[in-house]
């Protein structure tokens, strides 16, 4: 019936304007048999109704639903084609040949959902494309060109697939258009660039982050989706166990000293950290941010973005924000012994300093720390903590599938340091996850906190492996311990949890 109901959404969406529906709150949803079931958004209006009488000429049985459900239906009935449709569009278009003149900008602000058939068909190819990914959840949007072809990809839940190919001439042209929605310089081809994107989707924002990259083949565009309606800034929805999310929470609450997140690119540490802020108050500490880029907008803190062209570094900004009497001050990411100085000197002066670093561990954080050229005395009596953190794909809730561990998957469970588990589950795919078995994502974590006998093995300059068995030692639980967690309830796999745990979990 929920397919039935898509489908007729999706044919009424044809015969009905977008712009019309948004506008006068009212929406054909399905056919009951002798009549057709309308959606109707709290202000609609009458007109609208008396329309879509008009237009299906058929009888109509309103239904009012609240705002939140009329976007969402709204979006799912004119946010549809998938790759399918795209691929059409762009053969259409290599046949066309004429690329140069299908390159209209849009006006600012335009929302991806309205327009149709009229729109030049590299404009509808690109929307398509960003409505897909959002459907989809994507995070990134690859357009790749190589010598005798190209490819998009997108990256969902943390993991690359290709979406379709374009016609290899079709590159540039999807390139230009992106760059022209970025506001970049179209003219130039030899240099990377980097842009931003601010789009609506209905009723929803969602800001891009744009990177140029000039290769051999051509220039390679990576798109980042940033969507602020479903970012969860709230330590309790990141997948912490309790008692780690109770000593984040205490240590955030020091007056001053270093709490250090970890971990690779995309992993989540920034909203780990977006995350700690949210839970101080606002109204009475003074918080502020050097990040590059700023990707969600935190009212009550005070945001600063790095910019490398005026020579606006991490470290610069930093001694900036240091006179502006801050409480709490958050560093996006530190990439070098200044900024790591300042760190250092801003916690020891009485500031609460949260950063994140690029390292494999918690403990690694640490010697990362020192070997940029930070005295260990100073870093001893700074550092409060380090967390590390990883996302592990969790299991769709429709598919997934239970049996007992095989022997060779209990010799891995016990090699790797984890409890026997009476059965695993494993990924099946449905079309709910789109054939993967994965759907969303979850977090796992070790956490460092600084006691007095760690303090002295960094002061004494203790190497990673030593500071790394302290820490199990005082018990600390490792990144792949801490998935077992989810192994056991049946949130995420073991083959995903060793993937993603391999370096040393």
């Amino acid at each position: 019936m929920a397919k039935t109901a898509a489908a007729s959404a999706e044919h009424y969406a044809q015969r009905i304007p977008y712009a019309f529906a948004r506008t006068h709150g009212v929406l054909a949803s399905h056919d009951d048999g002798d009549k057709v079931i309308v959606l109707m958004r709290g202000d609609a209006t009458p007109e609208g109704l008396a329309e879509l009488r008009r237009v299906l000429a058929r009888p109509i049985a309103a239904e009012l639903v609240g705002n939140d459900a009329f976007a969402a239906a709204l979006a799912r009935a004119y946010g549809s084609g998938g790759a399918a449709a795209v691929a059409a569009i762009s053969d259409d278009l290599a046949r066309d040949g004429d690329l140069a003149r299908l390159l209209q900008e849009l006006p600012a602000g335009e929302d991806l959902l309205e327009g149709g058939d009229a729109q030049a068909p590299v404009i509808r190819i690109v929307n398509a494309l960003l409505l897909q990914a959002l459907r989809e959840r994507a995070s990134d949007l690859h357009f790749e060109p190589y010598e005798a072809r190209a490819v998009v990809r997108f990256r969902v839940d943390g993991v690359l697939r290709d979406v379709f190919e374009p016609p290899r001439a079709l590159h540039a042209a999807l390139v230009s258009r992106l760059k022209i929605m970025a506001s970049l310089d179209i003219a130039e081809k030899r240099l990377p660039q980097d842009g931003r994107i601010s789009l609506k989707l209905g009723d929803k924002s969602v800001d891009v982050r744009v990177s140029t990259l000039p290769t051999g083949s051509g220039e390679r565009v990576v798109l980042r989706l940033l969507d602020k309606d479903s970012a969860q800034l709230d330590l309790a929805a990141l997948g912490l166990a309790d008692d780690t999310r109770a000593s984040i929470d205490a240590l955030i609450h020091e007056p001053h000293g270093i709490v250090l997140v970890t971990g690779p690119t995309g992993s989540g540490k920034t909203t780990t950290l977006y995350a700690a802020l949210a839970r101080l108050p606002r109204g009475s500490v003074n918080m502020m941010t050097v990040e590059d880029p700023i990707e969600y907008a935190l009212d009550g803190v005070a945001q600063t973005q790095v910019n490398a062209r005026i020579e606006l570094t991490f470290a610069r900004a930093l001694r900036a924000i240091l006179r502006q009497d801050p409480d709490v001050v958050m560093i996006g990411e530190i990439r070098d012994l200044e900024t790591a100085q300042i760190a250092v000197q801003a916690s020891l002066t009485g500031h609460l300093v949260l950063a994140t670093l690029h390292t494999n561990d918690a403990a690694s954080a640490v010697t990362r720390i020192a070997d940029m050229g930070v005295e260990p005395y100073l870093l001893s009596s700074s550092l409060l903590g380090v967390l590390a953190q990883r996302l592990v794909r969790t299991l769709c809730a429709e598919c997934r599938a239970a049996r007992a561990p095989t022997p060779g998957e209990a010799a891995l469970v016990a090699d790797s340091g984890l409890p026997p588990l009476a059965r695993l589950h494993h990924p099946v795919g449905c079309d709910a996850c789109n054939g993967t078995g994965y759907r969303g994502r979850t977090g796992i974590y070790e956490l460092i906190v600084v006691d007095a006998a760690i303090r002295r093995m960094i002061h004494d300059g203790a190497g990673e492996i030593a500071l790394r068995d302290a820490a199990r030692a005082a018990g600390m639980r490792t990144l792949r311990r801490d998935g077992a967690r989810w192994l056991a309830n049946g949130t995420t796999s073991l083959e995903e949890l060793l993937r993603v745990t391999r370096e040393g979990g």
